[in-house]
Parts: structure tokens; C-alpha cells; sequence
């Protein structure tokens, strides 16, 4: 009967009360602790191992509880309403039970409870308190022990607690009004959760709190607790759990921490192997977010959960990860991809499970892309199962359709399974090409991509050294690397700036390639800011063709930077849409100015021009803005035009009217433009003088004497012609006959090839003058200049077939102009014979071409002849009769 009143009355309070000597406060543990409560100054049996007047409780006490749940409940009814309970907290750690009456304001606690309450409800608790990992929320989790079917009565729980930043060696407890409260959130009667909100900055501080329980109309206080936030932190389960088979075969088990917490955890890992060959199970604790199980096999489940904890100092296990199941495969490659860069050198691995059972790894042969069968002197056994396959200076990979990749297949002699390793090789060599800008404040660097775009699903990244001063010898990888941010430009290339710049630092920079098969880099260049500058063009930039000594003369400014010496590029060409651009360099540092020979004085060219460093290193600045010349004379005219006449006589005046004509002067000749022209005569009688007829190209006068010499000048501003032609006219020349004869030949209706003969003369012959124009006609008179030394001459016009023309052909002689020859009209015998000639030219080419053509036909009809009928007739010498008869000796036939 005792025991009996003893289990229903423990049976009653699902609360926590804890207190110790002289008020101070539990200490609450990392892991759960019970809450067992009773009355005082009982007489009943208590379980073996628990003290009549104190709370002490072992392992027993459950099962006695649970034993005695549904005796008699006469106990109840000789209790008196008002009874006192003591109540205390243990732990299979702890298994003493300390009792203390005083409550949290220092009186006896009493609780008044009527007798039918005991007989629903339970009288102890698991309780476990801890800190979230996202240290922000303190949690206290209840958990009735037993389950009382017959609970019919409402539980209300609340929290108060208060934070305190030192607590004393002997404190005096807070007062009540000093406590916060929150409701905790309870289930129906199972259990309940109190969420306690804890400043971040208060992790160290010491947190007092207690409960207050409402169940049945009937409110109970627990005793006093205290921890420290920071000592129960209950981590999250990790994330990211995964499994893979690692490049040395082992199976690796990683995961990730799920938030960052001021220290580090330790991880508790449970794993369990399935295979057809073994079965094994495994606990491990581990301080690094990653575990390599050995000897893994083919054809074998693996089942994980990983969970954590604080590893220095005291904490609570978090919950276990979700499990994950992970199977390998019947074909096991290690590693089962690989990426790798052009030239290098790289393995496979391969255990092949056929039938239940490993092949011996003597009997394996590897294939690529299943076309090409792997040389065996690849080939290489390490132990009885595993069999690898070495590649050596390997070729960038050629992308087939989808595929970027080698298949690399691990053959069981002649059977292939479907499964293949990838192999991945990329050129690395990227060139990165840097330039410092031509006010030395930045250093911007591009470089393209284009031979790793294949590769899908990598990112690129510029990473960089600074050392102090200057590069290596030999440029290396740096461990202490800074990355770069880097734009793609429409262009296709990366482009990078650094600003600030150090010009005598050297940069170290490399293209780091990260990929999920893993990362590369590629090889180092080394980059110093002062030796790649790119000046700005020159400034102030004049051109203009110089006066009387004709050469083309640029002149430019200097850029400010860089200071070193510069060499300096000039390009320059005649203005128009498309510049035919001459090159010309200076050297000389110092120079500011250069002159050029050009053809053309009287042309406007463009002129542009750019700098470098004199040493070579940088680049040439880009071009400076176009100076233009300006057309103006440069010297006097070269020469005066060249003149013709035309004679118009009055028979009966016995007078000559003489028009002078001329073609305007080219700008070669005038240099550049011509103001006027002067006509000077000299006559016998009257001696010399001149006569300006402004820009007109002719000019009449009237011929009275035996002889008048006229001479025509070009001016401009610089002066008039020095070397001018001259014309004499004489009535005693012009009786001079000297041309035998003159013939005309129509070529087509561009060109009439004129040709003549002359008689012996006495007289120095300077020129010829031909004229022509359509007879009957009036039409504009044509003239050409023609050499001395020449005695037929294309002339070239539009000339009309059904037109007649005359032609006239004047010696000219130092003395005045002959005797002309002149023709009205082609000849029709010389045209007929002409065209007769032309006739011979066309058609000799093609009698000849014909012949030629036919002999081959010829030749090569008979071989083909020669081969039909002779094919099948045999080789005398290879009969048998014929053996050791001489074929080339003659036998007479008598």
C-alpha cells in the first residue's frame, strides 16, 4: 500500500523543480536530466536504492512505476487535501537526489492539490535544453516519461527567466519582478517547448529561469535553473551530404556545416556497407567535413548520417542528416573523370565485377571511344583486381557533336561494359595581354577564351601577384593570389583594369579555369606597368608642302608621358575615300619635325603620326588626328604649254590672221596654279614684246612679217616659266617640202595608226605636229606633238566608221614650221589590204592550234588501238616452245 501511494503521487507533476543547498541554482547539462517529485515524511516501501526522506531514484524506479500504475487507488482517499511534495532533478549521470524546500523567494514551497488529481496525471519529466545554431533562440524541450491514458486536464507551461552578465560565487537570487515570461507551445499533454530569445551578444551570460505548470485548475513552480547559452549550442544537421568515388578509389563521404558558428565542430559519421562478398557497420567521429572509407568494391550499397557538435568544450549533439544511399557501380572507375590541360600526363583506374565476381585485372584491356583499342604498353596491373591505364602528352579533345569528351572503356577481354570514364583535356594556354595607359593611372588587360568555351559549365577567373619590384626570370604561380574581376566585350575577349598601378611592380597573373571535375590554371605571365605603356599620339600635328624646295614637312608635339625617349611613325598619302598610306620613321628622339619627298607638290595629302618608346617596349600610341596641306604655288612653273596654230590667210589684203592654241597647264607643271599667260613675239622689224591674255588658252595675231617667233609663258604667283616652246613662223619655210608621204590605217573606231616617209632635208627637224578632223565638216581642229625619230603613230579619238577624215602631218624645224602632207580620207586599197592582214593574224593562230590538236588526237588513238588488239596476243618468251630462241637473231627460211 505504501509503494503504492508513492508511484500515483510521483505519477502526479509533470513539472521540473531543481534547487541546491543555500539557493544555488541546477546546472543545467548538456544532455537530459529527469524531474521526479514526491511527498514528504512518507512511510511507504520506496524502491530499492531511493532514500525514505530524500529523492533518490535509480534505474529501477521506472519499471516500479510502470509495475504499480494501475493498483488500487485507496491511497488517494486517505490523503488529506493540502499535501507538501519535494521534488528534485537526476540523470543517469547523476543518479543522487538532492531534495531542498525553499522556493524562489525564499519561503517553503507547499503545494495545495486535491487527491483526485494524482490519480491522471505522471510525476516525471525528461527534460533537455539547448541553443540554436543560429544562436539567436534557447530552447527547453519537455517530454512526459509515462503516458496516462486517463489525462483529461488542460497543461499550460511558462517560462521566466532573466539574463545576468556575472554570477557571484554567493548570489542572492533575483526577485520575482525582475523575471521575463513566455508560453511555452504543449502538445495534448505529450510534450511542451519554451523558446527563450537570447541576444547574441549575451552568449556568455549566465541564464536563470524556472517553470511555472498549470494542469487541472491547479498551478506548480519549478525550481531554479541556470546555464550559459553559449554552452548548449545544438548545431544543425550538416548539409550537402554526398558520396564519391575519389581518383584513389576510396568512397568519400563529405558534407558541409550548415551555418558558421562562432567555433568548430566535431561530426559523428554512421555508415553501414552492403556487398555481396561483406557486410560491415561503422561509427566514427571526425573533426573535418569529410571521411574516405578503403576498399570499396563494385556492386555495393552504402547507407550514411552524419551529425555534430561543438569539438573544444561543452555542447549537444545535433539531430542526425537525413540518410543517404549510395551504390557503385558493377564497371568501378577511379576517378571516374578527369580534367586535365594539353601535354600532360594522366591515369585511369578500373575493377570490372562480371558475373558476382571480380576480373583479374590481368585479363582487362581498355578501349577509346570504343574505336581505338589502347596500346597494352599503357597497361598496368596494381594487385589482382585493379588494372590502370596511363596517357601521356595528351591533345587537346576534339568535340564530337554533344560529346566534349574521350570515353575511356575498361573491357573484360572482349566484353565491354556500358559505363565509361571521361577523360577532358582543354589547352590552357591563354594569352593575357596587358597596357598601361598613356597618363600612367591604369593598366587594363584583355585575354579571349575561345579555346575553353567547349567545356560547359566552367567559370574563368583572372587571379594576380604583385611583387615589389619587377618580374622573375621565370614567372610562377603564386599561393597568395588576389582575384581579378574581368567583363566580356562584344569582342569576345575578357578585359580587366587595375587602378591604382605600381609602374615598376611586377604583376604575376595566370586564368584560373574552376570546373566540378575540378580546377586548372593557366601558365604564368608576368606583366610590369612601365614596360607595356601605350603613349598618347602626338599633339599640335602640322603638314605642308615648303616653298621652293618642294618636300612635304610635318611637325608635331611631343606627349607629356611617358619620359623616356620616343621613336616616332609617320603616314601620310594623297587625301581622298581611300588613303594609300606611305610609311616613313623618325629615330631621333628630340625631333619635332620631318620632311618627306613627295611626287605631287599641288596635291593635298593627309598626314598622321603616332610615338613609341625608343626601346622597343610598349606599343605604338594610336594615330593622332589628320593634318591636311594646303595647295599653293611652290615654285614657277616647270615649263610653258605646249602651243599649236592656226592660220587664216587674206589673199587680198596679203595678210595672215595666226590663233594660238594651247591646253591648260597640269598642276605638275605649273606648281601649283597659274595666274595668267604671257605671249611674247620677236620680229625682225619690230624686235620684241609681250602681250598678257589672262587665263584664256587662245590667241590671234596678225602675221605681216617674213618671220615671227612667239613664245608662250605660264604664270603664278611665284614668277613665269623659265623653259617655254617656241614657234617660228616663216613664208619661206612653209614652202619647205619634206614629207613624202602620209597613210592612214583605221584600226578600230579608237584608233588610226599613222605612218609616213620623208625626203632628205638640210634643215635641224624639231617635231611633228599631226592634225585631224572630219572632212566637209566645221569641226574643231585636233592636234598631237609628235617626236622627230618616229615614223608611225597611234592616234587615239572617237572616230565614226561612215565619216571621211583628213589628216595633216607638219615638220616642224628651228627655222619655222614646213610644208604639210595631208590625205582627205582613208584610202579604200590600204583598208581592203589592212583588213586582209587582220584576217591572216586570226586565222593562221587557229590553223596552227587545229594541226596541233589533231597530231595528239592521232597519237593517243593509236596507243589505245595498239592495247585492244594486242591485249590477249602472249609474250613469245613466255612459252614454253620459245625457251632459249634469241628473237633478235635472223633466220633465213630455206
Amino acid at each position: 500500500m505504501t509503494c503504492q501511494k508513492f508511484c500515483l503521487a510521483l505519477l502526479h507533476w509533470e513539472f521540473i523543480y531543481l534547487t541546491t543547498a543555500l539557493n544555488l541554482a541546477y546546472p543545467i547539462t548538456p544532455w537530459r536530466f529527469k524531474l521526479s517529485c514526491m511527498p514528504p515524511n512518507t512511510t511507504y516501501d520506496l524502491p530499492t536504492g531511493i532514500s525514505k526522506n530524500t529523492s533518490n531514484l535509480n534505474e529501477h524506479y521506472e519499471a516500479v512505476v510502470k509495475a504499480k500504475l494501475n493498483l488500487s487507488t485507496t491511497y488517494f482517499s486517505n490523503l488529506s487535501s493540502k499535501t507538501t511534495f519535494y521534488c528534485c532533478f537526476w540523470s543517469k549521470e547523476d543518479k543522487n537526489c538532492s531534495v531542498h524546500a525553499d522556493n524562489i523567494d525564499g519561503k517553503d514551497f507547499v503545494s495545495t492539490v486535491n487527491s483526485l488529481v494524482f490519480q491522471q496525471i505522471g510525476a516525471n519529466w525528461n527534460i533537455q535544453c539547448w541553443m540554436k545554431e543560429d544562436l539567436k533562440l534557447f530552447i527547453c524541450y519537455m517530454e512526459s516519461l509515462f503516458k496516462n491514458p486517463f489525462k483529461t486536464y488542460d497543461l499550460k507551461v511558462h517560462l521566466l527567466y532573466v539574463l545576468l552578465e556575472v554570477l557571484e560565487e554567493s548570489p542572492l537570487v533575483p526577485q520575482k519582478s525582475s523575471f521575463q515570461i513566455v508560453q511555452c507551445n504543449c502538445s495534448v499533454h505529450d510534450s511542451c517547448e519554451c523558446h527563450v530569445p537570447v541576444p547574441t551578444a549575451k552568449l556568455n551570460h549566465t541564464l536563470l529561469l524556472y517553470l511555472k505548470i498549470m494542469s487541472g485548475g491547479i498551478n506548480f513552480q519549478s525550481p531554479l535553473m541556470s546555464v550559459q547559452p553559449v554552452n548548449v549550442v545544438k548545431p544543425d544537421p550538416p548539409l550537402d551530404l554526398h558520396m564519391e568515388i575519389t581518383d584513389a578509389g576510396h568512397l568519400k563521404i563529405s558534407w558541409s556545416s550548415p551555418t558558421l558558428v562562432p567555433f568548430q565542430l566535431q561530426y559523428q559519421v554512421k555508415y553501414s556497407e552492403n556487398s555481396s562478398t561483406n557486410m560491415r557497420k561503422a561509427d566514427e567521429i571526425v573533426s573535418t567535413t569529410s571521411l574516405l572509407i578503403d576498399s570499396v568494391l563494385p556492386g555495393s550499397s552504402y547507407e550514411v548520417q552524419v551529425r555534430g557538435k561543438r569539438l573544444d568544450g561543452p555542447g549537444i549533439w545535433g539531430d542526425w542528416s537525413t540518410p543517404l544511399i549510395f551504390t557503385t557501380q558493377d564497371v568501378l572507375y577511379f576517378p571516374p573523370k578527369i580534367l586535365t590541360s594539353v601535354g600532360s600526363n594522366v591515369s585511369f583506374h578500373c575493377i570490372y565485377k562480371s558475373e558476382n565476381e571480380i576480373v583479374s585485372s590481368k585479363k582487362i584491356v581498355w578501349w577509346l571511344n570504343l574505336a581505338e583499342k589502347i596500346p597494352p604498353r599503357q597497361y598496368a596491373v596494381v594487385g589482382d583486381r585493379v588494372s590502370k591505364v596511363t596517357f601521356a602528352q595528351l591533345n587537346a579533345t576534339k568535340p564530337r557533336g554533344k560529346f566534349t569528351y574521350d570515353a575511356v572503356y575498361c573491357c573484360n577481354q572482349q566484353e565491354c561494359h556500358h559505363r565509361y570514364a571521361e577523360l577532358y583535356v582543354i589547352d590552357v594556354n591563354i594569352n593575357i595581354s596587358c597596357e598601361t595607359d598613356g597618363y600612367l593611372t591604369k593598366m587594363t588587360c584583355r585575354w579571349s577564351a575561345n579555346a575553353i568555351q567547349s567545356l560547359m559549365g566552367s567559370t574563368l577567373q583572372l587571379r594576380y601577384h604583385r611583387s615589389s619590384l619587377y618580374c622573375s626570370d621565370v614567372p610562377s604561380i603564386h599561393p597568395m593570389s588576389e582575384p581579378k574581376d574581368c567583363h566580356l566585350q562584344r569582342d569576345g575577349f575578357y578585359e580587366c583594369i587595375f587602378q591604382p598601378i605600381f609602374l615598376l611592380s611586377g604583376y604575376t597573373m595566370w586564368i584560373k579555369i574552376n570546373h566540378s571535375l575540378g580546377s586548372l590554371d593557366s601558365p604564368p605571365t608576368c606583366v610590369v606597368p612601365d614596360s607595356v605603356v601605350k603613349p598618347l599620339p602626338p599633339s599640335s600635328v602640322k603638314a605642308e608642302i615648303t616653298v621652293e624646295i618642294g618636300l612635304l614637312k610635318i611637325s608635331w608635339e611631343k606627349p607629356v608621358f611617358p619620359e623616356n625617349n620616343l621613336k616616332f611613325q609617320i603616314r601620310y598619302g594623297l587625301n581622298g575615300k581611300e588613303v594609300q598610306w606611305k610609311m616613313y620613321e623618325v629615330y631621333e628622339a628630340k625631333s619635332k619635325s620631318a620632311s618627306v619627298l613627295v611626287p605631287d607638290l599641288c596635291a593635298v595629302y593627309a598626314v598622321q603620326v603616332r610615338c613609341r618608346r625608343l626601346d622597343g617596349l610598349g606599343y605604338w600610341s594610336n594615330w593622332s588626328s589628320p593634318a591636311y596641306t594646303v595647295v599653293m604655288d611652290i615654285k614657277v612653273p616647270t615649263r610653258g604649254p605646249e602651243f599649236w596654230r592656226i592660220i587664216n590667210e587674206d589673199t587680198t589684203k596679203k595678210e595672215r590672221n595666226v590663233t594660238l592654241l594651247w591646253k591648260p597647264l597640269m598642276k605638275n607643271d605649273s606648281l601649283c596654279s597659274v595666274r595668267k599667260y604671257v605671249v611674247k613675239h620677236h620680229t625682225s622689224r619690230n624686235g620684241t614684246w609681250s602681250e598678257d591674255v589672262g587665263n584664256h588658252t587662245k590667241f590671234t595675231f596678225l602675221w605681216t612679217e617674213q618671220a615671227h617667233s612667239v613664245t608662250v609663258l605660264a604664270v603664278n604667283s611665284i614668277g613665269a616659266s623659265f623653259v617655254n616652246f617656241n614657234l617660228t613662223f616663216s613664208w619661206l619655210m612653209s614652202k619647205v617640202n619634206s614629207v613624202q608621204s602620209l597613210s592612214a590605217y583605221p584600226l578600230n573606231n579608237s584608233c588610226v595608226l599613222l605612218s609616213w616617209t620623208l625626203l632628205p632635208s638640210d634643215y635641224s627637224l624639231m617635231y611633228f605636229v599631226t592634225e585631224w578632223k572630219i572632212l566637209n565638216e566645221d569641226s574643231e581642229v585636233k592636234w598631237l606633238r609628235i617626236p622627230p625619230s618616229v615614223k608611225k603613230y597611234y592616234i587615239h579619238d572617237h572616230f565614226i566608221p561612215i565619216e571621211k577624215y583628213q589628216f595633216s602631218l607638219y615638220p616642224v624645224f628651228m627655222e619655222g614650221v614646213g610644208k604639210p602632207k595631208i590625205i582627205n580620207s582613208f584610202p579604200q586599197d590600204d583598208i581592203e589590204k589592212h583588213q586582209h592582214d587582220a584576217g591572216l593574224y586570226v586565222i593562221v593562230p587557229i590553223i596552227i592550234s587545229s594541226s596541233i590538236l589533231l597530231l595528239g588526237t592521232l597519237l593517243i588513238s593509236h596507243q589505245r588501238m595498239k592495247k585492244l588488239f594486242w591485249e590477249d596476243v602472249p609474250n613469245p618468251k613466255n612459252c614454253s616452245w620459245a625457251q632459249g630462241l634469241n628473237f633478235q637473231k635472223r633466220t633465213d627460211i630455206l
